[in-house]
């Protein structure tokens, strides 16, 4: 018994060194060499790594149209959320980000543990341990990606702790928010600026239209020269009915007592009037200093201070509008989901790494035995 069992391990034992005399040396280069180290590196010393997600909106408030004035207000504080999308992912892949990620050490106190692996720490490459390396480093760590078909950005960060990924996923959406609020706060300061600064220009706009139609007034000696020439027209009027009594009675007495002494007062009388009318007459028009030439220069400026005193209307009611606008937060992000605390490290696919490896080296070995065979069979 003991004598069989002894001559089959010797028989399996001489025909195993026979099957791997027979083993050609290219496939053990392409095939068996890399196979077996991929399931050492995967199987022993590949690190685990454990992936946090979240996932958010960026979201702007609904208003109802704006018209006119209000239109032009809301329209440069409210375009689409879509830029501040951008923005945000943008800004989680940058430097900036990783910099204030990084400000108490926390990814390189994450990245740099020593139980991570020799091949996945931060530090262990021959490159450093420089900002730009770590910057590069986080680059396949730290993801952010916007789905426009769903309008929802997930965030992805993988580290070698569940509580690392979730610290780091966490910090990552706080920085996001900060990032929107400093948006809408340098909007909103802006807005009120502009809306502040109109103001003041329609404020001193309306002071020079209503202190230049002052001096006009105190110059020309007139205060309003439409009112003013229909009162005028209103003493001709009563004049001309003055004199034409004053004619009729006249020519009555030349008529029918020629000799009356109320005859040359009347002349007198009549004379006076005439001249009276002529005078008031020349005060509505006749000259530069009449009614009718102070007109055309007191109605442009008059035309001016009443459209200085619209604007300002206008500016103050854009101002308010602009602080109202102002005291809403126009874009805000709404998690849709926390950063998860994951319990299960999702990589690295250990099995799928070494069959791929398998399937690979196979493939460039046949790849190597068919460039061989024509180059051999070329030769001969």
């Amino acid at each position: 018994m003991v004598q069989n069992k002894e001559h089959f391990e010797e028989t399996w034992h001489q025909n195993l060194m026979v099957k791997v005399r027979q083993i050609k040396p290219t496939f053990a280069i392409f095939v068996i060499i890399p196979t077996i180290l991929a399931a050492i590196y995967f199987g022993f010393i590949a690190s685990d790594v454990y992936v946090s997600q979240s996932h958010f909106v960026v979201r702007t408030e609904k208003k109802e149209q704006a018209f006119g004035i209000d239109s032009l207000i809301t329209g440069a504080s409210r375009s689409g959320a879509s830029d501040e999308i951008y923005a945000v992912e943008e800004y989680m892949n940058s430097r900036d980000a990783l910099q204030n990620l990084n400000r108490d050490k926390l990814v390189t106190n994450a990245y740099s543990r020593p139980d991570i692996s020799f091949f996945n720490r931060f530090g262990s490459s021959f490159t450093g341990a420089s900002n730009e390396e770590l910057y590069k480093y986080m680059q396949s760590r730290v993801t952010a990606t916007y789905d426009g078909s769903k309008s929802v950005t997930t965030l992805r960060v993988r580290a070698y702790t569940p509580q690392d990924a979730q610290q780091i996923n966490e910090r990552l959406l706080q920085q996001g928010e900060a990032l929107v609020n400093k948006l809408n706060n340098r909007g909103r300061n802006d807005l009120i600026r502009y809306a502040q600064g109109e103001v003041e220009e329609a404020k001193e706009r309306a002071a020079q239209a209503a202190e230049a139609l002052s001096d006009f007034r105190n110059r020309r000696g007139v205060v309003d020269p439409e009112k003013q020439a229909s009162v005028q027209v209103q003493l001709v009027s009563k004049l001309q009915d003055e004199m034409i009594a004053a004619q009729t009675q006249l020519d009555e007495l030349r008529q029918f007592a020629a000799d009356n002494p109320q005859v040359p007062v009347l002349q007198q009388r009549v004379a006076s009037i005439r001249r009276q009318i002529g005078q008031e007459m020349g005060k509505i028009a006749g000259g530069q200093q009449s009614l009718a030439g102070k007109t055309p220069g007191y109605e442009r400026l008059s035309l001016q201070n009443e459209f200085a005193i619209k604007q300002l209307s206008v500016a103050l009611a854009s101002l308010e509008s602009a602080k109202n606008e102002a005291r809403r937060q126009q874009i805000y992000i709404e998690r849709i989901a926390q950063p998860s605390l994951p319990d299960k490290a999702a990589e690295p696919k250990r099995l799928k790494g070494i069959l791929s490896t398998f399937i690979l080296g196979l493939v460039l070995y046949g790849v190597f035995t068919l460039l061989f065979a024509g180059i051999k069979e070329h030769q001969s």
